[in-house]
């Protein structure tokens, strides 16, 4: 009986597999799953631009906003992009330089510098072109994404900056101040000092998230007032009523609502003895969505009368018609942080120095590709091209 068992076990795997059964089912699901990936999710991004001399400078000079962007196979949706990303991108070893300046009111900022001294393109560090980064909500200049932009850089001989919100990178409070992204005092004063350092230096900022907000809010502030020659950013919330919303549907709290809120209460609880001259710190730790904490927190230590101001005040869609130097804008439709039907596109039209590149997959500073996404992602791609296009061919849009 085990003999006929076995023997009738051996045949039913050579019948299955031998025949081509199983095989030609393996490959079915292969080439029915290949042919869906290339019809619905690897597509050519939207690029939106009412500028045809700024578009064809890009087409030029940064490519890659033309050219079909192909997400991971295997993890192409928005939440998981957003959530593997940070596992899965290698981490370049960059050198810092820190510095710390005093701000206006009495406090102090944490600026990251990589000066690039070895750079053979540009050996004089007076006119290296810098650009300086800002990440996002909670993020500093240790954070994987700001990393590879400064490896991008470094390839290319630039120098790199980044500006650490107040109080999160391992510098003390001086005030009981941090930051938000409507503010944008800090940033002016870091703009203004950057400047003042290496005025003959060719200059632009790139800010991802919250800093890629606060960037485009200072930016429709200043309009062309500014020592900036370009902008990019990256994911960007636009309108802030609309991301929270998206934020705390029952899925999207579970997996980055809640422990964005526990990040914020742990960036300012180290700092709780100063905090605690202003705020009631026993509330604000109680919080449980970003929404509650800044109800709390944020909206109060600004100045605010309600949360809908500031988040009117924060969102860069009510500013973009103000900005007044080139603007290039990536964000991914299936971004829970920003919904596609916030996205300003036609506000963006009406203003002759935005370009938007919006992709249909890519989630939150995801945007991984290839097989096994380790190195370089699609906003790394951009970032290096755009950065490139603006320092080495400016001219062909600054006279826009």
């Amino acid at each position: 009986t085990r003999e006929l068992s076995l023997y009738l076990e051996s045949q039913v795997r050579v019948g299955f597999l031998g025949s081509g059964v199983g095989l030609s089912l393996v490959l079915g699901f292969g080439v029915a799953y290949a042919c869906y990936y290339l019809n619905s999710i690897a597509k050519k991004p939207q690029l939106v631009a009412s500028n045809d001399r700024f578009c064809r400078f890009l087409e030029e000079y940064c490519p890659v906003v033309t050219e079909t962007y192909y997400p991971t196979i295997w993890c192409w949706e928005g939440r998981v992009q957003t959530l593997l990303r940070p596992f899965i991108t290698s981490r370049p070893q960059v050198q810092y330089r820190n510095e710390l300046i005093k701000t206006a009111d009495g406090g102090q900022i944490s600026l990251d510098w990589f000066d690039n001294n070895d750079s053979s393109y540009y050996p004089d560090a007076s006119t290296r072109p810098t650009v300086l980064l800002l990440p996002g909500l909670t993020g500093t200049s240790k954070e994987s994404y700001i990393l590879h932009m400064i490896h991008q850089s470094e390839t290319l001989g630039y120098r790199c900056v980044v500006f650490n919100n107040r109080g999160i990178a391992g510098e003390e409070l001086l005030t009981p101040r941090t930051y938000c992204a409507a503010n944008t005092e800090d940033l002016e004063a870091v703009i203004h000092h950057v400047h003042s350092l290496h005025p003959s230096a060719p200059f632009m900022a790139a800010g991802v998230s919250m800093g890629g907000m606060l960037l485009l809010n200072y930016l429709g502030k200043t309009g062309r007032d500014t020592p900036l020659m370009a902008a990019a950013i990256f994911s960007a919330g636009w309108n802030v009523f609309e991301s929270v919303e998206s934020l705390e549907k029952p899925l999207n709290w579970l997996l980055f609502n809640y422990y964005l809120t526990t990040c914020l209460q742990s960036s300012i609880s180290r700092h709780r003895q100063m905090l605690e001259k202003l705020f009631d710190m026993d509330l604000v730790m109680k919080a449980r969505t970003v929404r509650e904490f800044d109800k709390q927190f944020t909206s109060v230590m600004f100045g605010y009368r309600s949360i809908d101001d500031y988040y009117e005040d924060a969102s860069p869609c009510r500013k973009l018609k103000s900005v007044g130097i080139p603007v290039l804008c990536l964000n991914s439709v299936d971004d829970v942080f920003s919904p596609a039907h916030a996205i300003p596109v036609e506000t963006a039209k009406q203003n002759a120095n935005v370009a938007l590149v919006l992709t249909s997959c890519g989630g939150h500073i995801g945007f991984l590709e290839g097989i096994w996404p380790r190195k370089c992602t699609y906003m790394d791609r951009v970032f290096k091209q755009f950065v490139q296009a603006v320092f080495e061919h400016g001219n062909k849009i600054f006279s826009m």
